[in-house]
This record gives C-alpha cells, sequence and structure tokens, in this order.
C-alpha cells in the first residue's frame, strides 16, 4: 500500500468514525431550524466575503481579492461575524431574523477553537437582555438533555440557568469592586491580590481575572449568564440607563465553555462611529496591516433599527455539549 492510499483509508475511517456525531449535529440543525420557525423567525443567507470583517480590535482575519470583470482588483475579506449585514436586515425589514453562518477567524485553533466555524446568530427587534436571555434558555433546554455529562462533570439543564452579573462576580470570586476600580489597574490589582504585569492595563488585568478567576467556577452545574460588562466592554451593547457605568451585554458559560455573546443592540449611529473609530485606532496600532474601512452601510442603517437584542452562539460548541465530544474537531464533517 502506498503512502498516500494509507493517508486515503486513514482519513475514510476518521469520518465514519464521526458518523455518529455528525448525524447529531444533523438533528440538531434541523432542531434550531423548527424552533425558529415556530417563533416566527425568518432564516435569512448574507454575505461571507465583504470590504470590512468586522471592527474586534484582536480578531485576525482572513483577506482575499475581488476581481472585477474590467480587470480591476479589491481588497476583500471573510467576515469574522454576519453581524453587520444582519443588523440591516432588521433595520430593512422590523422583523426577528437568525442565521446558520460560516465564519472565520484566523490564528485561531484549540479544542474549542477552529479558524473556520459555524456562529449561530439571531435578532428579535423589541427584545430586551431578560427576554433574550428567557429565549435562550428556553433553546438549550429545547436541543440539550436534561443532564449533560462532560469532561469535569455533569451540567443540570433540569434547573434555571445562573443569572450572575460582572460586578457581583468579581465581589464573589475575586474579592473586587469591579466597577469601583474601572479604568484604575493598579487599584484592582489591589482589591484582587495579584501584581500587575509590566505594561499590563485596566483592560488587561479585567480579562486575565476573568479569565482565571471567574470562568472556572462558572457554568459548571448549570448554565451561567454572566450579565451587565462594563461599559468599557460595550462593544456593540448600548449602555445600561440606570447604570451607565455597565453595558447591557451578556455572555453565556456552560461546561467551561464560553457558548454565546449577547448584546441590547446600539442603535445610535453617532455613538457607534465614536467607538469604531476607537476600536480601529487601538486595531491598528497592534496591527496595521489590518485596516479596512468602515462599514457606512451598517452605521447608515443604524437609524432606522428598532430596539433590538441579538446574540452569536457557537453552533460546533453546542454540538460538542451535545455529544459530549471533548474536542470541536470531533464533531466536524472534516477539519
Amino acid at each position: 500500500m502506498s503512502h498516500s492510499e494509507g493517508v486515503r483509508m486513514m482519513n475514510s475511517t476518521a469520518i465514519r468514525e464521526r458518523l455518529p456525531l455528525l448525524r447529531r449535529r444533523n438533528l440538531l440543525v434541523q432542531a434550531v431550524r423548527a424552533f425558529f420557525d415556530s417563533r416566527g423567525y425568518m432564516e435569512v443567507e448574507t454575505p461571507y466575503i465583504v470590504p470590512t470583517p468586522g471592527e474586534e480590535v484582536h480578531l485576525q482575519c482572513f483577506r482575499t481579492e475581488l476581481a472585477r470583470p474590467d480587470g480591476g482588483k479589491e481588497t476583500r475579506y471573510l467576515h469574522t461575524s454576519p453581524e453587520f449585514a444582519m443588523k440591516r436586515l432588521v433595520a430593512a425589514c422590523q422583523s426577528p431574523i437568525f442565521q446558520l453562518a460560516r465564519v472565520w477567524r484566523n490564528g485561531e485553533r484549540s479544542d474549542t477553537h477552529m479558524p473556520e466555524f459555524t456562529m449561530l446568530e439571531w435578532y428579535r427587534p423589541y427584545a430586551d437582555m431578560v427576554s433574550l436571555m428567557d429565549e435562550t434558555e428556553e433553546l438549550l433546554k429545547r436541543l440539550l438533555p436534561p443532564q449533560v455529562p462532560y469532561k469535569d462533570g455533569v451540567l443540570d439543564m433540569s434547573q434555571p440557568f445562573e443569572r450572575l452579573s460582572m460586578q457581583e462576580a468579581f465581589h464573589r470570586y475575586v474579592g473586587a469592586d469591579l466597577l469601583a476600580t474601572a479604568n484604575d489597574a493598579h487599584a484592582l490589582a489591589q482589591q484582587a491580590g495579584v501584581f500587575l504585569r509590566k505594561d499590563e492595563n485596566w483592560e488587561d488585568l479585567f480579562f486575565r481575572l476573568l479569565l482565571d478567576k471567574i470562568e472556572p467556577h462558572i457554568g459548571r452545574e448549570r448554565p451561567t449568564f454572566l450579565t451587565h460588562w462594563p461599559a468599557a466592554q460595550a462593544a456593540l451593547a448600548r449602555k445600561d440607563p440606570q447604570d451607565p457605568r455597565v453595558a447591557l451585554r451578556f455572555e453565556l458559560y456552560a461546561a467551561g465553555i464560553e457558548l454565546a455573546n449577547a448584546f441590547e443592540e446600539l442603535t445610535d449611529p453617532v455613538e457607534q462611529r465614536q467607538r469604531f473609530e476607537e476600536d480601529r485606532a487601538r486595531r491598528l496600532a497592534l496591527t496595521p496591516e489590518q485596516d479596512w474601512p468602515i462599514d457606512e452601510a451598517f452605521l447608515d442603517a443604524l437609524a432606522d433599527m428598532p430596539p433590538t437584542a441579538g446574540i452569536a452562539l457557537g453552533f460546533d460548541r453546542l454540538v460538542m455539549l451535545a455529544t459530549s465530544a471533548p474536542r470541536l474537531e470531533e464533531i466536524l464533517w472534516l477539519s
């Protein structure tokens, strides 16, 4: 047997061994579509190759080139999220929408990260953060069994999901008053009882404490919604009118996995442009080559967008939970 024949047989065997998990993946896709169809959502498709892939500071993008019929060429990117395009559709249609979209993030690979993966993203006009958490909880309880075993324990899906504000989480697990120390890295380090690392700013320390002291404790026995992020981490979320120190944002953790990120969406184009410009300046300082135009079509659409809540959920990670697979690559058709 030649080397190429041996490799081909190994690849075929690996795919056949995955088939039970892949069949479960297909059932989950069908169940997702049935769930949203029953709630009046419309499934949409948005372009994957775009002029502006996103405005995240730390994500690396895949770059490509568009050849025009006249021989000219334009730079394009594989999007890191369908968010901008989907919000334009919400603004135009004024109706709830969802999408199972392929997305790309360069430089990412681990048991729970892949450079290409599937995102389940949905937006509901006139929903708020609380109703979006309710809907997300209902979806997961519809898709997952009552008891979900994983490598560190069992996730109890029969219980109400925990809802924990970031301020409460830092008080409980870090021993710090997060909001009182906002933008003061030395004060946060002192309260947390850690040393500030060289060139570490408040945001860096915030994420270090979140990763080291909070994430290991949440979403272990039941899923946890981590809510009300500091305003500096608002991204595309609007600030809480009751407390502008925080953003109306939550992330969902389950079985040690960050599963979803959600906002009550910012619909003010002036404030959103200002945030984009700040993020672009930070991104270009770190990676000057990641320079693309602001998505003006998205900003223009915000003026017509109703109050909306939206969420991006890692569908592949959800399949991992449903199948108890230890690695993403085990629930992908090819990797």
